[in-house]
């Protein structure tokens, strides 16, 4: 029966794929590739600097988002951007055994990245476009799952893998670091692997929605004409510039310490750093820390909906803002317990994921009108600016003073955070759950 009729298929044929597929490349992108860069000793200036950088397609993705829905359909759209993912995955391998592989990598994650921001376009689109409401809402916490699950597979297993590779006789002399790019030059064969096989899979699984095959022919003047339309009622909002404050400068440290934590936790000690081996920052960070970011995330969305935004606002920005001074702890203390390391990052992340809480429904209540989506879009673009900015002068900030007098100076990056929540207005009924 499915295979005469493709858009009978279950959606557990391809929701779960489509979701790890959108968020490992996101997670390869900005986090994986500041660890590889670390462990092949590019400064953390130039990481920082340069990696920040990659934030940019996901900051303009809002601007041409339009176009993905004029060119081809979005089942096309998300075959190809795994192939091209497949192709930025297989660069970085290529490169990385070279002497510009700085450079040549640099090149290729930018090519993940922008693939990475237009396939989340397209998978997003085409998870509307594929199902009923009624499975929308019934599948809304699975592809979330699996988004996760990419992020710990990314930021964890890979990392782990790597690590293990590097540490191996059979790849060379693991003390004099020869196999460090070997080893991550196979784990992104693998990741290549990986996402071809996605795109060839999805080629033949993905549903024909009619509303993705037979859309609305429009004119490009006319979709610029709307799209400028849909741009000037956003910034004309009441009270935009406490809105843009607030979105700007809420993760104003957390956007630094993010940028260092991993840099940080492989620096050795004569570095001001813990130590931790490759594989171990990914076991800590990658998903230790992910779980506890992904059970914050999930209760402060239950207390949320509980007691609404405005009752707990303010337990999210503490919730955001002062577990970063487990930082400050560990980068004056040196704790050589791998627990006591593990437990401290689990708390920042915990209570990252909680405190975010409040940032995505913010930019839902500032989104809700006659636009809702493309608000909402320009919104996680002002959000990634927020992120990518600060980020880029963090490694040069650290190497200036140093982890120690860094993480203390992301403690008072904090403080606009909280005077912007002071000023933002927010309904009391906002995020109650209806009745």
């Amino acid at each position: 029966m499915n295979a005469k009729n493709p858009n009978s298929r279950s959606p557990w044929l391809w929701i779960p794929t489509l979701y790890f597929s959108e968020g490992m490349p996101y997670i390869v992108v900005m986090t994986l590739s500041v660890i590889l860069y670390k462990r092949l000793d590019v400064s953390n200036t130039d990481i920082a600097f340069y990696t920040s950088w990659l934030y940019l397609p996901w900051v303009i993705k809002p601007f041409w988002s339009p176009l993905v829905d004029l060119l081809k359909n979005k089942r096309w759209w998300i075959v190809s951007m795994q192939l091209l993912i497949g192709a930025g995955l297989a660069g970085v391998a290529l490169t990385l055994p070279t002497s510009f592989f700085f450079k040549g990598t640099l090149a290729f994650f930018w090519l993940l990245a922008f693939s990475s921001a237009t396939h989340d376009i397209a998978a997003d689109g085409f998870y509307m476009l594929g199902l009923t409401e009624n499975q929308q809402a019934f599948f809304v916490g699975i592809r979330s799952t699996f988004y996760r699950i990419a992020m710990i597979t990314g930021q964890g297993l890979l990392v782990m893998l790597a690590g293990f590779l590097e540490s191996s006789d059979w790849l060379g002399n693991p003390e004099n670091g020869g196999n460090i790019r070997m080893a991550w030059t196979l784990t992104f064969v693998l990741s290549t692997g990986l996402f071809i096989a996605f795109a060839i899979y999805h080629k033949f699984v993905l549903p024909h929605p009619v509303s993705d095959s037979e859309r609305e022919q429009t004119s490009f003047r006319s979709v610029l004409s709307g799209f400028k339309k849909t741009i000037l009622t956003f910034f004309v909002k009441k009270d935009i510039w406490r809105i843009l404050g607030f979105l700007l400068l809420y993760r104003l440290g957390e956007s630094q310490l993010v940028k260092m934590a991993s840099p940080f936790l492989l620096d050795p000690h004569d570095a001001g750093g813990l130590g931790l081996t490759t594989s171990q920052v990914g076991l800590v960070y990658g998903t230790i820390g992910i779980i506890a970011l992904t059970v914050g995330g999930i209760l402060g969305g239950w207390a949320a909906s509980r007691n609404g935004l405005k009752y707990w606002l303010w337990i999210m920005v503490l919730a955001m803002n002062l577990p970063n001074l487990v930082y400050v702890y560990m980068a004056w203390a040196r704790p050589e317990s791998f627990f006591l390391i593990c437990s401290s990052v689990a708390i920042e992340q915990f209570g990252y994921g909680f405190g975010f809480t409040a940032y995505m429904l913010y930019m839902l209540y500032i989104s809700d009108g006659e636009h809702k989506t493309a608000h909402f879009a320009f919104s996680t673009g002002i959000m990634a600016l927020g992120m990518m900015l600060p980020g880029m002068a963090s490694g040069w900030l650290e190497e200036l003073m140093g982890y120690q007098y860094f993480f203390l100076w992301v403690m008072l990056c904090t403080i606009p955070g909280f005077i912007m929540a002071s000023l933002i207005r927010v309904d009391p009924e906002f995020g109650l759950k209806k009745k």
